[in-house]
């Protein structure tokens, strides 16, 4: 990254780590919310932290998995394309020195007294500009929409999902999508299971855009997934989380790439069966 803003420490929690002995995909994003924060929290514009800003959309690239430690990750994070009403920010996840995982997030500040996003004053947006870098190089990512298709997994909220701001933390979408995309890809070939085997799924990338707010409610809301594409040792996903109650309004929108790997991480060819399984499941 050039011109990094805030460079700051990221502590690892050994309940962190998943099946397959690292961090979690789902918590690399918890890590971007922590460095996030720092970096808010450093400048004049720290009340936005407390205030209201909410994440309209993440765009994370997983390079290499994270491990347990002691010593804390290092994150660069800095500012990028500053609007009247939106900003985005751009981090840089390193572990002993190599780079785990790249990443930028959309947000905004958001009102919520009146419950509607609300434009930057001008002693905010100058702050961002005056810290702003280049935009990064990013590859879209591009799906087709699901209207209703796919695998459906409903889910219900946790009470501790909310956060603060009385909505569901933009974090824990990626909880629901890991577990609808577990559950969706299991039921298309069994062998997909994650039960430790000789076989890794590890997701490479996962964009989410988020549409609409989430709350806690004791009736469901639900996940739909499908497959958009099938390669070599990889495949992508697309996803939709919905509200069931409001006619299937869709409240956010994800891709995901995961990649077939050994124990050791190494790539691996799709296996037949996984292959003709999901290529079963393609949509256009």
């Amino acid at each position: 990254m050039q011109h990094p803003v805030t460079t700051l420490d990221v502590p690892i929690r050994w309940t962190d780590l998943d099946l397959q002995g690292h961090v979690n995909n789902s918590l690399v994003v918890e890590y971007l919310q922590e460095a996030r924060s720092g970096l808010m929290s450093a400048g004049p514009n720290r009340h936005l932290v407390s205030s209201g800003v909410v994440v309209v959309g993440h765009v994370v690239e997983y390079v290499r998995p994270i491990l347990f430690s002691e010593t804390p990750l290092r994150a660069e994070v800095g500012v990028y394309d500053v609007g009247a009403a939106r900003f985005h920010v751009q981090y840089e996840l390193f572990q002993e020195g190599q780079l785990c995982a790249r990443a930028s997030s959309t947000l905004c500040p958001f009102d919520f007294e009146a419950n509607r996003p609300r434009r930057l004053t001008a002693a905010e947006r100058d702050w961002f500009v005056q810290v702003a870098g280049p935009a990064p190089e990013q590859r879209e990512l591009a799906v087709p929409a699901l209207q209703g298709r796919g695998h459906v997994h409903p889910f219900t909220v946790r009470w501790g999902d909310v956060d603060r701001y009385g909505h569901v933390n933009n974090v824990r979408h990626f909880d629901y999508l890991q577990v609808a995309r577990i559950a969706a890809t299991t039921a298309a070939d069994s062998s997909m299971a994650r039960d430790g085997g000789q076989t890794r799924w590890v997701v490479a990338r996962q964009d989410v855009d988020y549409v609409g707010q989430i709350s806690h409610r004791p009736e469901p809301y639900a996940v739909h997934t499908a497959v958009a594409r099938v390669g070599t040792t990889s495949y992508t996903l697309a996803a939709e989380i919905v509200d069931p109650l409001a006619g299937g309004e869709v409240l956010a929108r994800a891709r995901t790439v995961q990649v077939c790997t050994d124990r050791d991480g190494k790539k691996k060819e799709l296996p037949a069966s996984t292959r003709e399984a999901l290529t079963g499941l393609l949509i256009s």
